[in-house]
């Protein structure tokens, strides 16, 4: 199916049924309008047509619960259509403040020593040790400029690609979203190079060299000259 165009609306067919590109300039009043009168035709309306699914997308337009709703009745009011997902290039307030704190680095200078918990969202940068017996636990990645010598948990919300690293790894216990290796089976190497922990495709938890960290993690670029 080619692509139609009636003002504020754009229809184009896909393998997957219908995708509805709406104009993110007008009012949202006109959208309606214009998407009322682009789906009045009649290969819209049949009896014995299959449902059709529609992704409707609205570009940089927030949509609300109850434009969802007037969306909703306007397409699928009569018609073999039904709504597959409403795609919206805005983001709230609340899911705004969620993504900055899921990457967000916090910062500790301390000894994480028996018996203590140190807990954050987002990524975690300890500078300092962390003695058997102590914990650390971050909903992102683990960074310890000193030695790993208790509990890390990293991605403890599920995170399964978060990464463990310490300048000297000999943990009691690693944990990665809910993979969990227990003493790990493994001897730290002489040089004074930082090792880390991931969980690698066949959900095996191996630890490397820091330096194998920026072709198993490319996303962690930002960490650059970081750490």
């Amino acid at each position: 199916m080619n692509a139609q165009k009636q003002q504020n609306v754009t229809i184009k067919g896909t393998k997957d049924g219908l995708t509805l590109h709406l104009d993110d300039s007008c009012s949202f009043e006109q959208l309606l309008h214009d998407l009322e009168g682009m789906l009045s035709s009649k290969q819209y309306i049949g009896e014995d047509s299959p449902v059709i699914e529609v992704s409707v997308k609205v570009g940089n337009r927030f949509i609300n619960k109850e434009q969802e709703q007037q969306l909703k009745i306007i397409i699928e009011k009569n018609r073999h259509l039904v709504i597959a997902a409403i795609e919206s290039d805005v983001i709230t307030k609340e899911e705004a403040l969620r993504l900055k704190r899921e990457t967000e680095i916090v910062s500790e200078a301390k000894i994480i020593r028996s018996g203590q918990v140190l807990k954050v969202q987002g990524d975690l940068l300890l500078i300092g040790d962390v003695n058997p017996g102590g914990i650390v636990i971050a909903s992102g990645n683990i960074f310890i400029l000193g030695a790993l010598k208790g509990i890390a948990h990293a991605g403890f919300e599920g995170n399964r690609d978060a990464v463990i690293a310490a300048s000297v790894m000999k943990p009691s216990q690693l944990r990665i979203s809910d993979a969990l290796n227990r003493a790990p089976d493994h001897v730290p190497d002489e040089g004074n190079e930082m090792e880390c922990a991931y969980i690698d495709e066949e959900g095996q938890m191996v630890i490397e060299r820091l330096q194998q960290l920026s072709h198993l993690r490319p996303n962690l670029s930002r960490f650059e000259g970081g750490i």
